[in-house]
């Protein structure tokens, strides 16, 4: 397929981990946040020309949610994916780098799938390229250990910086998210797709 057709971002990950917030940064549109997990439950869009940006509802633990209603929020992420993989240009994960080391090695020390990386895999296995945006990068004490850490267990070798093209340290909150604007810039120019740009707020 002509990679160059396919105009969607996906934007994903667990609850509260700012996705919201890092789009109206990245894109100035008015994505709802809230204090509470799993403000999110449906996905919701917004398009500039053919570009389409997809902010997927955060999965995991979300206070107040019953489990039912958690799976079938974690069922649209899925189906999501798997439906329209071959419009999706690539997928932006985000993950709270603060905790991501320490919730997946709990994870897979009860010798459990991390969501965050079993959601990794599903793109991997749509061939949908992913983008790492770790996030809250100023909580974090030591960034190249954390940022490491981090890519190890995505399965990328460190030092990170060698995958500048796919991990971008950023503090969405705090208005820091040159890197991952920089990777979006750089896909879309590759893609023949600089029309696109102008989404970028």
């Amino acid at each position: 397929m002509n990679r160059s057709s396919r105009t969607e971002i996906v934007f994903s990950g667990r609850s509260n981990v700012g996705k919201s917030t890092l789009l109206n940064e990245l894109f100035g549109q008015a994505f709802e946040t809230g204090r509470r997990p799993g403000v999110t439950l449906k996905p919701r869009t917004f398009r500039y020309r053919d570009l389409v940006v997809t902010d997927l509802p955060g999965f995991g633990f979300m206070q107040g949610v019953p489990d039912t209603k958690q799976e079938i929020v974690k069922d649209q992420v899925v189906r999501h994916l798997e439906s329209g993989a071959e419009n999706v240009l690539f997928a932006v994960q985000v993950i709270d780098a603060s905790s991501f080391v320490e919730i997946v090695d709990r994870w897979t020390g009860r010798g459990e799938v991390p969501n965050e990386i079993d959601l990794y895999e599903l793109c991997r296995d749509l061939d949908i390229p992913v983008v790492v945006a770790a996030n809250k990068m100023d909580k974090v004490e030591d960034r190249d250990e954390t940022l490491d850490e981090i890519c190890r267990r995505f399965g990328m070798l460190p030092p990170w910086r060698q995958w500048r093209d796919r991990v971008a340290p950023v503090s969405a909150k705090g208005g820091d998210v040159e890197p991952l604007e920089r990777i979006i810039r750089d896909r879309l120019h590759d893609e023949g797709r600089d029309d696109l740009l102008g989404a970028l707020s």
